[in-house]
């Protein structure tokens, strides 16, 4: 009688990004599969539905040796000393892949750095967007951090530090009239002041007069379910004078099983250069007010057509599949 072998685990966290608390920002799930581990499509949509998180992320590590080539027998350690790691990566909501998830990539770096299965600073992420880097970032001078560590209130330690990561700005374009959803509960009264398309996805960026009025959105998911464009619909406004910000958004995609996207990092990439066009900055402090709510840091670079995008994640709970 033949006994099979056992399944080795899969190593996960649940992580909240762009925020450095638990239960704030926005949640990802993150899977690393070793060679081994490849999976169909469908187990890896299966496992993001069992996580149930806005998005559950797939990692995979790539090492070439030097004729740059895949080499699952080259030394890690090795060759990270002369290159920096770099993994494929798969962004799954609980319906559908996606193109691109900033905050699934940025609890995915945080992951990494803090797994010691890394000793770079800089990870490159290969996905459907093509080449996005995360870089680990030292805080900048707070009372209350000692040796890059910060105790909480619970006794616990958490390795304190910012991520930025470099993404691909998205260019915008005008909307179609017949494109435009009508969703007054929605807007709640808020008066719109501009539309705009993004060109890749398709998703639709909605100025509305204030920040406020973002704050103060009441989203009917039937109005939002009915438009069926891109990914989703963001609403924009700018922040009130002397908030420290200068921007805050909402973003929808209930078609994609996301009715509220509580911290979208991939949106800014069309976000940062609308407002810098109307702001005429290039640095900018955003602020999604979903329930949860987040902070991003932001530097557009109008040369490269390139996002840097910075905050924090947070580890919430690690384990092992065995599926």
């Amino acid at each position: 009688m033949q006994i099979a072998a056992a399944k080795r685990p899969i190593k996960y966290s649940v992580v909240d990004a762009f925020t450095d608390r638990p239960l704030k920002g926005n949640p990802a799930a993150v899977c690393l599969l070793e060679g081994e581990d490849k999976k169909e499509d469908e187990w890896l949509l299966g496992l993001a539905r069992e996580f149930n998180a806005p998005i559950t992320c797939y990692l995979t590590r790539v090492v070439y040796h030097d004729g740059d080539s895949d080499d699952d027998n080259c030394d890690k350690s090795e060759y990270e000393k002369k290159y920096n790691p770099v993994f494929n990566i798969r962004w799954f909501t609980t319906v559908a892949e996606v193109d691109i998830c900033g905050h699934a990539t940025m609890a995915a770096a945080k992951f990494l750095f803090t797994s010691g299965l890394i000793k770079s600073n800089l990870i490159e992420f290969i996905g459907l967007s093509g080449s996005l880097t995360a870089k680990k970032c030292p805080v900048r001078k707070s009372e209350d951090i000692l040796d890059g560590s910060k105790i909480l209130s619970n006794g616990s330690i958490y390795s304190d530090f910012f991520i930025e990561l470099d993404f691909p700005t998205t260019t915008l374009v005008e909307c179609d009239p017949l494109e435009i959803p009508s969703v007054p509960q929605t807007l709640n009264g808020a008066s719109v002041l501009n539309i705009k398309k993004t060109a890749s996805f398709g998703d639709l960026i909605i100025e509305v007069s204030s920040g406020q009025n973002v704050i103060d959105l009441k989203p009917n998911y039937d109005e939002l379910k009915g438009w069926t464009g891109g990914r989703g619909v963001v609403f924009t406004g700018k922040a009130p004078h002397g908030s420290g910000l200068d921007f805050i958004s909402r973003l929808f995609s209930p078609n994609l099983g996301v009715d509220e996207d509580a911290v979208c990092g991939s949106a800014h990439c069309a976000l940062a250069p609308y407002w810098s066009k109307k702001l005429g900055k290039s640095d900018f402090l955003a602020y999604m007010a979903s329930p949860r709510g987040g902070v991003l840091d932001l530097h557009l670079d109008k040369e490269t057509e390139r996002l840097k995008i910075r905050g924090k994640a947070f580890i919430v709970m690690e384990g092992a599949l065995f599926a």
